[in-house]
């Protein structure tokens, strides 16, 4: 039983340029923190991400959700969690907030990650292996599926995840051969050329076969310099993806996204204002065969919808610690596996939960391998942080969703 619970505002400033984008010059790694106190003296883990400054805000807000699990085992909260937290994103004073975006969902993403978090350590499992033990109906019961119904019903939901049952043995090797990663620190904003040409030279020397550059500056050449530095680099066969992190207007992402076809990027991510949907649709069309990459900044799974209805997102980035925790994420795997678009995570936990949440996405649901972003930047805050070697996240063996932050 939950006895108490808990919030925690966690800043961690990188400096180094580490992180900085176009838009994010100088950002201020922070977690909302959710702990939730059982009467066994477990503690559930929950994060939020923000960049710093109102980061207390979601503190204040999860506290507010978190009380009203005071009180309750984690086993009765899950059994129908869907149905809890319709009705914690529907409080009515809250959703004004909203609704189902901003300071309240982040807020809800850290208290159900908490959750999740406290339901893996109650039953002794990785979070990964908890999503596996469930059965479909389980899993299902876990979900919000309101306002997408005109997609995906429930009983639809659980028909992909029943018909991707018997074939699981067959993607279960997974576990042992760890699970592809890609390298975002080789090309922050702020670096010099020099110092890309270097990371991408490390990245490669680590093992990786991915990797990313920023881009989004005010002088395009800039941009496309990097880019086939990095291409040049990392070589034909590697994917080199690049990310403008919204700051590029549907015209100007018009004519840069056709100048970066002669580096031949995996994908351009985030080219314009988040909310766009149709702004996406009018680039999509005009690059393809180029894919973009989109999510990073969707907050929650009816964007999400309409991206997919829309049909300009080659790559779904739906971030569990941005969306309202693991149970939205999981309700966009389950739309993007609907309509076929390969889902890979912007890793605003750094990855610590999201290495979990791909495992599931493969073996249980049938979704690509493709890879997972790695920054390694907050690694020696976490108690169990994940482990990359050759490029490849090791499969994480600790009870819980890997999220414990040291004191």
């Amino acid at each position: 039983m939950i006895k108490k619970i808990s919030t925690r505002d966690a800043r961690f400033p990188i400096g180094h340029g580490h992180g900085s984008d176009a838009i994010h010059n100088d950002p201020i790694y922070s977690y909302a923190v959710t702990e939730l106190h059982d009467d066994k003296g477990r503690i559930g883990i929950g994060l939020a991400f923000t960049l710093g400054e109102g980061n207390q805000l979601v503190c204040e807000a999860a506290r507010f959700y978190a009380q009203r699990l005071v009180g309750k085992s984690i086993e009765e909260i899950m059994a129908n969690f869907g149905a809890l937290q319709h009705a914690m994103a529907d409080e009515q004073q809250f959703r004004w907030l909203g609704p189902h975006k901003g300071i309240v969902q982040l807020a809800l993403a850290s208290v159900t990650n908490a959750c999740w978090d406290l339901w893996a350590k109650t039953r002794g499992v990785p979070l990964w292996k908890l999503l596996l033990d469930l059965t479909p109906e389980q899993v299902i019961a876990t979900l919000d599926l309101s306002y997408l119904e005109d997609e995906l019903t429930a009983a639809s939901a659980l028909k992909i995840v029943q018909e991707h049952q018997p074939t699981r043995s067959a993607r279960e090797g997974i576990l042992k051969a760890g699970y592809p990663g890609y390298d975002t620190s080789v090309g922050w904003f702020n670096y010099d050329d020099a110092q890309v040409r270097e990371n991408c030279k490390r990245a490669i020397a680590a093992g990786f076969t991915a990797m990313k550059l920023k881009v989004g500056s005010r002088d395009a050449e800039r941009d496309l310099r990097r880019a086939h530095i990095v291409r040049e680099v990392a070589g034909d066969k590697a994917r080199v993806m690049v990310d403008a992190n919204q700051q590029w207007t549907l015209p100007q992402a018009l004519d840069i996204c056709q100048k970066l076809r002669a580096m031949n990027p995996f994908w351009i991510e985030e080219p314009t204002h988040p909310d766009d949907v149709t702004g996406h649709k009018t680039l999509a069309d005009a690059i393809a065969p180029l894919k973009l990459a989109l999510g990073e900044h969707v907050p929650n799974r009816v964007v999400f919808k309409n991206y997919l209805q829309a049909k300009c997102a080659g790559f779904i980035q739906v971030d569990a610690v941005r969306v309202a925790g693991v149970s939205e994420f999981l309700a966009v795997s389950l739309l993007s596996r609907k309509f076929g678009v390969p889902v890979v995570p912007h890793v605003g936990d750094m990855g610590q939960l999201h290495q979990h949440l791909v495992l599931f996405n493969h073996i249980g649901l049938g979704h690509d391998a493709i890879f997972l972003e790695h920054i390694p930047h907050l690694r020696e805050h976490f108690i169990h942080p994940c482990k990359v070697e050759g490029g490849v996240y090791q499969t994480p063996q600790e009870i819980g969703s890997s999220c414990d932050l040291k004191p």
